[in-house]
């Protein structure tokens, strides 16, 4: 079977000649229509006009050029964005699957505090609870950060399940010896059983951008439930 070329397709990269290029210009006359991205780069001719006559077929060749310029930019964003948010997906259902892994609440307290820091790719972690929230408490000892009543909507403000900090004032009382490190940092508000008890985890970063007031939230918030329900399979026990 013979194959034919594929007619959107230029001419051959080596030895081009503008005759070439002209010739399959005329063979071809739709190939600026279906490659309109040539316009981009290709550099318009100059037309001199007498007077005050506007060249308009100049202006709308230039105002195309600047559309395709602007689409391709966007275009180029969008795939950035979705890549980054696919890395995340992946990197809250790792997240998960560890926690789900625990074999006691000991276990799935130290993977929050510790390995959920490799896991999410920030460089730090805190599981914050308030006093009345009944949590797995090993004294001094214990990775969960205490909190005074009422801390929670102090921080977050009543009512507010999730802050974004591009720039977070450093919370000693959330990441410990941590606090110095952290640059941007989200809060996600946690509830402990049926709402009695209230708690916070918490993600920092040293880059003051990581988190950010714009950023989708989707995924942190089933983190923050999926965490809630591992936490109540060990209190609900005790």
């Amino acid at each position: 079977m013979s194959s034919h070329p594929d007619d959107n397709q230029g001419p051959p990269k080596s030895g081009i000649k503008a005759g070439d290029v002209v010739e399959y210009l005329h063979t071809h006359p739709d190939f600026l229509l279906n490659n309109p991205e040539v316009l981009a780069i290709i550099t318009p001719p100059t037309h001199h006009t007498e007077g005050n006559v506007l060249d308009l077929q100049m202006f709308m060749l230039q105002q195309l050029q600047k559309e395709v310029r602007k689409l391709s930019g966007n275009w180029t964003e969008l795939i950035a964005t979705s890549r980054s948010n696919m890395a995340t997906q992946t990197q809250i259902h790792s997240a998960v699957l560890a926690m789900l892994r625990s074999e006691t609440e000991a276990e799935l307290v130290h993977k929050i505090c510790f390995d959920f820091t490799d896991i999410l790719n920030v460089d730090a972690v805190a599981l914050c609870a308030e006093e009345d929230a009944i949590l797995q408490d090993d004294g001094d000892q214990s990775p969960v950060r205490r909190l005074k009543l009422g801390s929670v909507d102090a921080l977050m403000g009543p009512g507010r399940e999730i802050l974004l900090r591009s720039k977070a004032d450093q919370l000693d009382e959330v990441f410990g010896p941590a606090a110095p490190l952290v640059r941007s940092d989200a809060l996600i508000r946690l509830s402990f059983l049926d709402q009695k008890g209230r708690g916070v985890l918490a993600l920092g970063a040293r880059e003051s951008e990581k988190f950010h007031p714009g950023q989708g939230t989707e995924l942190m918030g089933f983190l923050a439930r999926a965490v809630e329900i591992c936490i109540g399979r060990w209190t609900a026990k005790e």
